[in-house]
């Protein structure tokens, strides 16, 4: 028996009546909410929210949503000559070009259905919580780059609860750092001198000043060659030639606060009077040895880290002579172009040092651009992270109010990245959580 089903949708019936034009065809007739129709104000108004422009550096600066904006923003603000120092690398910058591509080479395994509500960016490090997982690097000539320099970077640090490293190199004393950040944690970077008086003279006050953690240089026997400072013919400080002058035109703001803020000095460097080459010459010592560090280690009663590890055997072996932590790094390509990528060589150099000394730091630096850089490298055994072309992009951008916005970007990205992975620690993170890529394919296996 057929049985006939009647519509109960009026809807459905209308349709189906409309469905029947005159000739015997269909017709498609619109629902109601495809109708044109003559907008009303009141449907208007909330679209209409318009907002004032504006302007303002800070307003730019909180526009900015990545460090290659802030990058832009400092490009436009900084003398070529600064930038350059800042942005460039050795040679004709290989190291540096492959290692921001490790990084985007990395692919992410995420995992799904997990309570991702709460995420605790939170660390130790070296014995000392830190609430970010990174840190920011030594910089030398800091305050050639933005006027605040490295009292804008220790302050940052110190408001975002993370430790800050001032350079031998650097434009203001390890005194008046601390004296700016009392309550940040500060760590001193140091190129051991064949003059031990003067390292010794600079230890002592790195300790005298709170400092905890002392980090050795030790990629530096002679100085890399950076071919932008030397086709900038940059000094410091900066002189002021015909092109410095007509590059200045355009930044007026950056050498007004140049020319009415103390003048550059080597800062931590109190009793050097000689010429910027004479003193990279005394600085970068070709004679290093194993057993300089061992004096060091003798010498420094804090934790000591060896900054510039490049392969696996030197990361162990500076362990078994006393170093706490390591950073993976090649000086951010400024040094030995085409030199290994940190990012590739971290598993090992992790693998290696924590089988030695399980306590012992593993850092890494070079090509860090995101908060999602920084989990990868903890994922593949990082301990800890440290900026320096990130944060001072930030630094030019916009001194103080720059630092904090890098700092704010980098734990946005690091927050995100690790919720959308499906973990909510540090702790967390692991290898199986990303893959390194080569040539855009897979270097590992499901």
């Amino acid at each position: 028996m057929t049985q006939t089903v009647q519509p109960t949708s009026g809807t459905a019936a209308a349709n189906n009546s409309a469905a029947a034009a005159p000739n015997g065809s269909s017709a498609v007739v619109n629902p109601p909410a495809l109708k044109r129709r003559i907008p009303k104000y009141a449907d208007l108004a909330p679209l209409m929210q318009f907002k004032k422009p504006e302007f303002s550096n800070a307003a730019r600066l909180k526009r900015a949503s990545t460090i290659w904006e802030l990058r832009d923003i400092a490009k436009r603000r900084t003398p070529q000559a600064p930038f350059d120092y800042t942005d460039g690398a050795a040679e004709a910058e290989i190291s540096l070009r492959r290692a921001r591509q490790a990084f985007q080479d990395i692919e992410f395994r995420p995992g799904i259905l997990r309570n991702v509500s709460s995420i605790d960016l939170s660390t130790d490090i070296l014995g000392r919580a830190a609430r970010l997982p990174f840190g920011i690097a030594p910089t030398g000539f800091t305050r050639m780059m933005q006027s605040e320099g490295e009292y804008a970077g220790s302050q940052a640090a110190e408001a975002a609860g993370i430790p800050y490293t001032l350079s031998t190199m650097g434009t203001a004393s390890i005194e008046d750092v601390a004296a700016a950040a009392p309550h940040g944690r500060n760590w001193f970077q140091l190129y051991l001198w064949t003059d031990r008086e003067r390292s010794l003279e600079l230890i002592e006050r790195a300790a005298a000043a709170g400092n905890d953690t002392l980090m050795v240089t030790v990629d530096t026997a002679v100085a890399g060659a950076r071919l932008r400072d030397v086709r900038n013919g940059m000094t410091i400080p900066p002189a002021l030639t015909l092109r410095t002058v007509v590059d200045a035109s355009y930044r007026p703001a950056w050498w007004f606060n140049f020319l009415t803020h103390e003048p550059l000095t080597f800062a931590s460097l109190s009793r050097y009077t000689g010429t910027v080459a004479e003193l990279i010459n005394s600085m970068f010592d070709p004679t290093l040895t194993f057993d300089d560090l061992d004096w060091l280690r003798e010498t420094w009663k804090g934790k000591l880290v060896v900054k510039g590890i490049q392969t696996v055997e030197d990361a162990v072996k500076v362990v078994d002579h006393g170093a706490d932590g390591v950073v993976v790094s090649n000086h951010g390509g400024r040094q030995l172009d085409r030199a290994p990528i940190p990012l590739h060589l971290l598993p090992g150099v992790s693998a290696a040092v924590k089988e030695r000394n399980s306590g012992a730091a593993v850092m890494l630096d070079t090509g860090i651009m995101s908060g999602a850089d920084i989990v990868a490298a903890l994922a593949l055994g990082a301990d800890f992270a440290l900026i320096g072309r990130a944060y001072l992009y930030g630094l030019m951008a916009g001194g103080r109010a720059g630092v904090d916005r890098t700092i704010q970007i980098l734990e946005k990205d690091m927050a995100r990245t690790m919720a959308l992975l499906g973990v909510t620690k540090i702790s967390e993170l692991n290898p199986e959580h990303v893959r390194l890529l080569q040539g855009g394919r897979s270097s590992q296996t499901d």
